[in-house]
């Protein structure tokens, strides 16, 4: 079995550095394909309820035979659900749905900006009752900006343990990272591989060619050699292997350097802007 490296959260909490995302996997299929990754070792399972597949996620992993303690899973607060006490009900469905008395990590999904006056505060002090009676081990946010940072830094008393923002070579987000490293929130990062565009780019395929690695290994393992957590989505089960077989090579410094110099900064960002995002599903 291969060893996945573990980070260690601003709370204590240890989290697999390499997970498996469910994004966009069918409800329907979920428990089959969850269990799949877990046979193959993975340990570290992302869904959301914006997914709709949290049932199949706990199905998964009781069906896999592996101690619940064993799997770090996260979930995360869909949008429609900001008010505190729409909060604590979607909580509440999110453990129904999996099955379970407790999640390792829950996160508010997007910070909405405009739609509820601009109010995750509330929100976030709703995770923190989520914390305190231990429901959800750790709590964080995803596809939060600095600003949206720093206000729960003025006005609450719990730094968020990860940020899941959307980085690949072609959007590296060094802000918001940078920032997360100074205040000791881990990063996580979604569209690791830009959803396949940066699969074909000449220098991601010359370094696959040198290493003998796929064009998505050699990405991934960039991340993971950045500290960035990973999860990447697959429901073939070939991919899910080679997703996760990252730790028999390193990437040289050159080659770490050559793929960060490929970002394009804001304009290569494929995903929705967190400043004007405000999808309700």
């Amino acid at each position: 079995m291969t060893n996945v490296p573990s980070i260690t959260l601003n709370d204590g909490a240890s989290i697999p550095q390499l997970g498996f995302g469910v994004y966009q996997v069918p409800p329907e299929d979920t428990a089959a394909t969850v269990q799949q990754a877990l046979e193959v070792g993975y340990r570290h399972i992302d869904t959301a309820e914006m997914y709709q597949n949290e049932k199949g996620v706990g199905e998964g992993i009781r069906n896999s035979g592996i101690a619940r303690e064993d799997v770090f899973v996260t979930s995360k607060l869909n949008n429609g659900f900001h008010k505190p006490d729409d909060a604590r009900r979607a909580f509440d469905q999110t453990l129904k749905a999996l099955g379970f008395d407790y999640v390792d990590l829950f996160l508010i999904h997007w910070p909405l900006p405009t739609l509820y006056d601009g109010d995750y505060v509330s929100t976030w002090k709703a995770l923190e009752e989520f914390k305190k009676d231990g429901r959800a081990r750790s709590i964080g946010v995803s596809n939060f900006q600095v600003p949206h940072l720093e206000k729960l830094a003025q006005e609450t008393d719990t730094v968020p343990a990860v940020n899941q923002i959307e980085v690949h070579p072609y959007f590296a987000n060094n802000e918001v990272r940078a920032y997360g490293k100074e205040h000791s929130i881990a990063t996580e990062a979604w569209s690791p591989i830009a959803q396949g565009k940066v699969l074909d780019d000449p220098v991601i395929t010359r370094i696959a060619e040198a290493t003998g690695k796929s064009p998505a290994q050699v990405v991934l393992r960039w991340h993971i050699q950045r500290g960035d957590i990973v999860f990447p989505k697959s429901v073939t089960l070939q991919r899910i292997k080679d997703n996760f077989a990252l730790f028999d090579f390193e990437l040289g410094d050159e080659d770490v350097d050559a793929i960060s110099a490929l970002d394009n900064g804001e304009s290569g960002r494929i995903g929705p802007n967190p400043d004007t995002f405000d999808y309700v599903p």
